[in-house]
Formats: structure tokens, sequence, C-alpha cells
């Protein structure tokens, strides 16, 4: 029987490269988190960090649910990480991340990049003038490619369905959600929302995207403090990580919280706090696979369709990691942490045997 994860940081990183490139002005990490499923694989941050350590914190972090997330999903894949640091000065956008793609090259295939949160399909393009190790490129014909954003958001509708149907018993065309952050997968998740039905209320600070929403899905817009104290049923966070903090989790009144974002959860103990609300916390790591599949099928060379399924079956997944919660008395984040953490477990007592 599988037994609660009493130790969050119990997946200790194997590789830790960090690197500078005066040129370009590429200063980042990348972390190799775990390799017994595969090549560690995880998407490349560009981002506005203070200073180096507050970029390997993030990459060690990001990369700790990578490796979660692909044994989770069932994909051939450790988990990995790359953050960048935006130069303070002015920089060569291309120049930069081909600096980026070289040091990916020196991994040898240890790790695998493509899109997150800052980089898009142009800037992997640049990556992948300097290694085959990347994905998230432009698509090709009827083969998975290009944005992974909307296979995200496909994944969390259908981790959603399963997660208020076993939490208030309803379909999603009656309810509410509110969607904190209206990036790719935020906006794309609204999308696939309102043609379910629900009803949207919005946070996003870029006031014409916010604005854009409000017309074309009919949401209210609020501010995102008001957003996450609002009397919704849902609470889909698809913004930065750390959003559910004691101070959030104690002024909560959605039923359910399932988004995109990484890392939701801001403390060890706020999975068991939510739980004693009563509120039923969909682990980001499960919900938001549908990325990470995209970028798998890419680079292994699966068909649309393949893509697709797996995809979907993040709702099973998801109805799995219930049953097996209630099963132990354990909340969803532990339940699906051991599913996780097992699969590793299985493979790597493989290994080692052989």
């Amino acid at each position: 029987m599988l037994r609660p994860v009493q130790d969050r940081q119990s997946l200790p990183p194997e590789e830790v490269v960090t690197f500078h490139d005066r040129d370009s002005g590429a200063s980042g990490v990348i972390v190799l988190h775990s390799s017994a499923l595969g090549p560690a694989a995880g998407g490349c941050r560009l981002w506005h960090y203070p200073d180096d350590r507050a970029a390997t914190v993030d990459a060690l972090r990001l990369a700790e649910g990578m490796a979660l997330k692909n044994a989770l999903a069932d994909l051939p894949f450790g988990g990995g990480k790359a953050v960048i640091r935006v130069p303070q000065r002015p920089f060569d956008r291309a120049a930069l991340f081909r600096a980026f793609g070289r040091q990916v090259a020196e991994l040898q295939g240890r790790y695998v990049t493509a899109e997150d949160v800052g980089t898009s399909v142009a800037d992997m393009a640049e990556v992948a003038t300097r290694t085959r190790h990347v994905a998230g490129l432009p698509a090709s014909g009827q083969k998975p490619g290009g944005d992974p954003s909307p296979w995200t958001a496909l994944g969390v509708l259908e981790a959603m369905r399963v997660a208020v149907d076993r939490q208030l018993g309803a379909d999603l065309s009656d309810l509410t959600v509110a969607v904190q952050g209206l990036g790719h997968v935020g906006y794309a998740l609204c999308e696939l929302l309102h043609a379910q039905g629900a009803k949207l209320i919005v946070a996003e600070p870029r006031s014409d995207v916010a604005a854009r929403a409000a017309d074309r899905f009919g949401a209210m817009v609020m501010s995102s403090r008001a957003l996450l104290s609002a009397r919704v049923d849902v609470l889909a966070p698809c913004a930065l990580g750390g959003v559910l903090d004691a101070e959030t989790v104690a002024q909560l009144r959605a039923s359910v919280v399932c988004g995109a974002a990484n890392n939701q959860l801001a403390g060890e103990d706020l999975a068991t706090r939510l739980a004693e609300r009563d509120v039923l916390y969909a682990p980001d790591f499960l919900v938001n696979a549908g990325g990470i599949i995209n970028v798998a099928g890419e680079y292994l060379g699966w068909s649309t369709p393949e893509v697709e399924r797996r995809v979907m079956a993040v709702g099973q997944k998801m109805a799995a990691v219930l049953a097996l919660a209630d099963q132990n008395g354990i909340t969803p984040d532990e339940a699906a942490r051991a599913l996780a953490l097992e699969r590793i477990s299985q493979v790597s007592r493989a290994q080692a045997a052989a």
C-alpha cells in the first residue's frame, strides 16, 4: 500500500548546471532533477530574477515538479527545468537563446527543453539552431508541435470536470470559475470553459487582455486579490506559483482549486489546510501535464491523436488520485506524489537489478 509522502523534498536533484555567456548576456541555471525514467525534460523560463540564488531556487522547485509531472503522466522522461535571468542591459533575444541552445547541447541529450513562462516557439527555433534536444518548435503538418498551451488548458479542463463532479456533484455549465492569469494557458482555458457554459471571473494585470476576455466570454474582471477570496465554485490559478499561501487559504471561498500554474502551494502544510477547510485541491503537477505531453509527443514522434488521447487521460488520472487519497486517508497532493514516486522507484529498482 502506498504511504503518505511526508518529505516534499524527497527527490534531490542529480545535477545543477549554471551558465553565463558574456556576449549575449545569457545567465541562468539548468536543473536535471531525475533521469530514472529517461532524459530530464522541462521548459525554459525567462524571468526577472533579482539574483542567481533566486533563479536557482525557482529552477530547483520547478524541476522537482517536472519529475513528478512526467512520472505521473507515464512519460519516458525524468524531470528538468531551465531558467534564464532577463539581462539588465539591452540584449539580442535571438543571440541569448542561441547561447542557451549551446548550453543544452553540452548536456548531450541528458536534458530536453521547450517553452515555458516568458519564452516562445520563436525562441525554441533559435535554440534548435544549436541543439536537437528541444521541442515546442513550429508544428509540421499533422504532427504535434507549436505552442503547447492549448494542450495544457485541455488537461486542466479534464481534471476540473472530475474534481467538480466529485466535490460538488455538478457539471461545469452550472458553475462559476475564477481564472487568475490570462497568459496563453489561462486564456485558452477560458475559451474551453466558456464553450462548456461556465460563468467566468478573471484577473489579469494587462487591462487590454482582461477587457478582451470580458467582451468575448462575458467574464467579470476583478483584481487578483479580490478574485482569490471571491465566492466562486472553482479557483483556477494560471499565473506564477506560490499563490496559495496561509492568508489566501484562510480567505478562500472556492470549493475546488484546479489550475495550470506550477508550484501553487507556497508551503508544505497547505494541502492539509485546504483539506481541513473542505477544499478539493487538484495537484498542479497532475493537472497541468498536457503541455509536456504534447512536447513529448513532438520529440518522440507520436501522432496528434495519440497526444490527444494522453491529454484526455489527465481526467482519469485525477480520478485515480482522488480514489487513492480516500483509500489511504491522505490529501490528493500526497496521493499524487506517492504515485509519481512509486513509478520512479519501480523503474530505479528494475534498473539496479538488471
